[in-house]
C-alpha cells in the first residue's frame, strides 16, 4: 500500500519545500496539492518539482471548469517536465458553490465535461492535432462562433511522457463507474472502509468490466487524519470541523454530494441535523452532531495495533494508496512509521 499526503496550498512555499523534502526522505510516495478557491495549486507544484527529486507530485484537485481542456493538458505536461515524470493530474468537478460563485461558470454536464477533457488531454499528450466535436467542447471553434481563423494545432513541446496518470475525484455512481473504466486512479472522499462497497461497489465493478487492460490496476486513494500512539485516539475529533464543512456546508439542501454519502453510510438523521445546524451558522454544534462511529472509522488515530487493524480494513476495501494527513507529531516521522506498519499489514 502506497502512502501519500497533502500539503496546504496556503503554506509558505519555502516552508512547503522543506516539508516536502522531509516527507520524501521518510519514504512518502506522493504529495497532493489542493486548490479549492485559495492560491492556485499549479504554482506550488512547480516550486516543489524543483525542490524534490523522487517523490510523486499531484494536483488534488484541479477543477474542470476554470481551465480549458488544452490549458489543463499544457499544465500537466509542463509539471511533468519540471518534475521529470513525477506528476499525476488529479481532476474533479468541484461543486456549484465554487464553480458558479467563485468562477462564474454554469455548473452543467460535469460528467460529460470530464470525459471530454480526459479525451482532449490524452490527444494533446500524444501530440495529435486537437480536433474534437463534443457536447461541451468543439475544437477548433466553429467559424460561426468566432473569427473562423481557428485551425487544429498540436502541442509544440516533446513531452516527458505521453500518458500522464489521471486521477478523478468522484462520488456519484456514474462518475465512479467512468473513473474505474477509463482513468488511472480514483479519489473518493470521507471513506468508511467497511461501508465503502455498499455505496460504490457496483459502479466500480461495472467500470472495471469496461476497463482497458493497458491502464493497469485502478489506484484507489483514500484515508484521513492519522496519529499513532497510546493517546492518539484523542486526535480523532480534529476531523470534525472539516467533515462538518463538507457534510453540512458544501452545497444546499438536496444538493450536497458529501451529505448524500453520509446518508448512504446509514446516518441519514445525523446528516440532516448536521446540515441544518451548519447552514444556520451553528458550525461547532454541527461538528459535535457527527456520529462518533463515522469519525472513528474515517480517521486513523490510535495505538499501533489499532492502526494495523485499520490498514487491513482499507486494504480489504480495495484502497491501494493511503492518503493521510498526519497530526499529533512530526509529520515525516508519523508517516514514516505508518509506512513501516503498512508494509507488514
Amino acid at each position: 500500500m502506497r502512502i501519500t499526503t497533502s500539503l496546504n496550498y496556503a503554506t509558505d512555499p519555502r516552508t512547503a519545500a522543506t516539508q516536502a523534502r522531509e516527507l520524501e526522505a521518510a519514504g512518502v510516495d506522493c504529495i497532493w496539492i489542493p486548490e479549492a478557491y485559495g492560491f492556485d495549486g499549479v504554482s506550488l507544484l512547480g516550486y516543489l518539482a524543483s525542490a524534490t527529486t523522487t517523490v510523486g507530485l499531484a494536483s488534488g484537485i484541479l477543477n474542470t471548469f476554470s481551465r480549458t481542456p488544452a490549458c489543463i493538458a499544457q499544465t500537466a505536461a509542463g509539471l511533468d517536465a519540471l518534475s521529470e515524470g513525477r506528476f499525476s493530474l488529479g481532476l474533479g468537478a468541484s461543486g456549484p458553490q465554487v464553480i458558479e460563485g467563485f468562477h462564474g461558470m454554469p455548473y452543467s454536464m460535469p460528467l460529460t465535461r470530464m470525459k471530454e477533457i480526459i479525451s482532449i488531454c490524452r490527444m494533446a499528450w500524444r501530440r495529435e492535432k486537437l480536433e474534437h466535436d463534443g457536447r461541451v467542447f468543439t475544437l477548433p471553434l466553429p467559424a460561426d462562433e468566432g473569427t473562423g481563423l481557428g485551425k487544429p494545432l498540436k502541442i509544440i513541446n516533446h513531452l516527458v511522457r505521453p500518458d500522464i496518470p489521471i486521477y478523478i475525484a468522484a462520488l456519484g455512481a456514474k462518475s465512479v463507474e467512468e473513473t474505474a473504466a477509463t482513468t488511472d486512479g480514483w479519489l473518493p472522499f470521507l471513506v468508511y472502509p467497511e461501508r465503502m462497497d455498499r455505496i460504490w461497489g457496483d459502479p466500480v465493478r461495472a467500470g472495471l468490466v469496461r476497463r482497458d487492460p493497458d491502464l493497469g490496476d485502478l489506484d484507489v486513494v483514500a484515508g484521513g487524519i492519522v496519529a499513532i500512539g497510546d493517546d492518539a485516539a484523542q486526535y480523532r475529533d480534529f476531523a470534525r470541523p472539516m467533515a462538518a464543512l463538507y457534510i453540512g456546508g458544501m452545497g444546499a439542501r438536496g444538493k450536497n454530494f458529501y451529505n448524500d454519502v453520509c446518508r448512504d453510510y446509514g446516518f441519514a438523521d445525523e446528516a440532516g441535523a448536521v446540515q441544518d445546524a451548519y447552514l444556520e451558522g451553528r458550525k461547532d454544534e454541527a461538528a459535535g452532531l457527527l456520529p462518533t462511529e463515522l469519525i472513528e472509522n474515517t480517521t486513523l488515530c490510535g495505538d499501533e495495533a489499532y492502526i494495523v487493524d485499520r490498514l487491513a480494513a482499507y486494504k480489504a476495501a480495495g484502497v491501494t494508496s493511503l492518503n493521510v494527513s498526519p497530526i499529533g507529531g512530526d509529520p515525516a516521522k508519523v508517516l514514516g512509521r505508518l509506512r513501516e506498519l503498512a508494509e507488514h499489514a
